[in-house]
């Protein structure tokens, strides 16, 4: 009985609070951009959700703390906290509905990030408002795979196209051929050039028997397994990667020897800096006063808000960091997170009066 009321009353304010968050975010970001969005009633509704979609994915778990704290006073002005456990209820007991609801809803959370849409919204949010376009094309991508060095002048990933291919083909440090196309399209797993010119170069070009060979290839198969929107993500220096473009572009790039650093950054923002979340839960929870006779609840709302803030803010300049490959990702997500789990068992394991 005491899970199902505080888990109702915890989805409750978590909702309010989470859609306030949101809509705050969202029209702040609408008042400073109104003058730049000349855009179509539609774009602009579709630029609104991208946006809306970007918020939440910031402020999610933020939210979940708010609203364990609004949760825990509500229970406390109403008495209902210590009736709960005079009844018997114990501290633990009590915790658990926060704890489960809220790794409930971060599982939905991670899993939303699969989703490609919701994964790369702030991406898509920005190429709307300065291109008008959600998707905008890459240019001038030049990357290395497999001894080839390769130059898309154009990548369209909706189209799963590209444009003025050229792939260079080294042997032994020497060029020895050239392929070019004008275009190339993606399908079963590779990129497959219509008609391309094969520019050969001899093993020994000092021989007059031998000399550079043109031929044209039909529809000629390069670059297994690179998927165009993960060319677009990491080529462009992109961050935002949906859970199957970063695992495909984590094995891919670390077959190839290329560095995978940002890579890792994105996953453990996945898979790892939303569970600040119950771990802070935890931590704050046991500080809350049972009764108001106990504290001044507007100063500790005021207090428990601002290091719950503080804390999301610390550590969302980390992931950031990471992210951009100022700091490395075990030292930027991992270890906070670890620093604050092992608070959090501490004080479980600490505060276990009403037993």
């Amino acid at each position: 009985m005491a899970f199902n009321y505080i888990a109702l009353h915890y989805l409750k304010y978590f909702a309010i609070i989470l859609i306030a968050l949101v809509l705050f975010l969202v029209g702040f970001d609408y008042l400073g951009s109104a003058e730049k969005l000349e855009l179509s009633a539609n774009l602009l509704l579709i630029y609104l959700v991208y946006k809306a979609f970007y918020a939440i994915d910031l402020v999610l778990p933020l939210a979940l703390v708010f609203a364990m704290i609004s949760t825990k006073v509500a229970l406390v002005r109403s008495n209902a906290l210590i009736s709960l456990y005079s009844l018997g209820y114990s501290q633990r007991d009590l915790l658990k509905p926060f704890i489960v609801s809220s790794l409930g809803i971060i599982a939905i959370f991670i899993a939303l990030h699969s989703l490609g849409n919701f994964a790369r919204a702030e991406e898509y949010a920005k190429n709307i408002r300065n291109h008008a376009q959600y998707l905008n094309p890459s240019k001038d991508l030049f990357f290395t795979h497999k001894n080839r060095f390769v130059y898309f002048g154009e990548l369209l990933p909706l189209q799963e196209i590209a444009k003025d291919i050229r792939v260079f083909t080294l042997k032994d440090g020497s060029l020895k051929e050239v392929i070019m196309a004008k275009s190339a399209r993606f399908k079963d797993n590779h990129w497959i050039i219509a008609d391309a010119d094969l520019i050969i170069k001899p093993d020994d070009i000092t021989s007059p028997q031998e000399g550079i060979e043109v031929l044209k290839e039909k529809d000629l198969k390069i670059l297994e397994g690179f998927r165009p929107k993960m060319l677009d993500q990491i080529y462009e220096g992109k961050v935002n990667f949906s859970i199957g473009d970063a695992l495909d572009a984590y094995f891919l790039l670390k077959n190839e020897g290329i560095n995978t650093d940002y890579i890792k950054s994105s996953l453990y923002k996945i898979f790892v800096h939303p569970f600040f979340a119950p771990l802070l839960i935890v931590i704050i929870f046991f500080f809350v006063p049972i009764s108001p006779r106990f504290a001044n609840l507007a100063i500790f709302s005021f207090v428990a808000i601002g290091a719950a803030l503080a804390s999301w803010a610390v550590l969302f300049t980390l992931s950031e960091l990471a992210s951009h490959k100022s700091l490395s990702s075990e030292l930027a997500i991992l270890l906070p997170t670890l620093f604050l789990f092992i608070i959090a068992v501490w004080q479980y394991k600490k505060h276990h009066t009403f037993e």
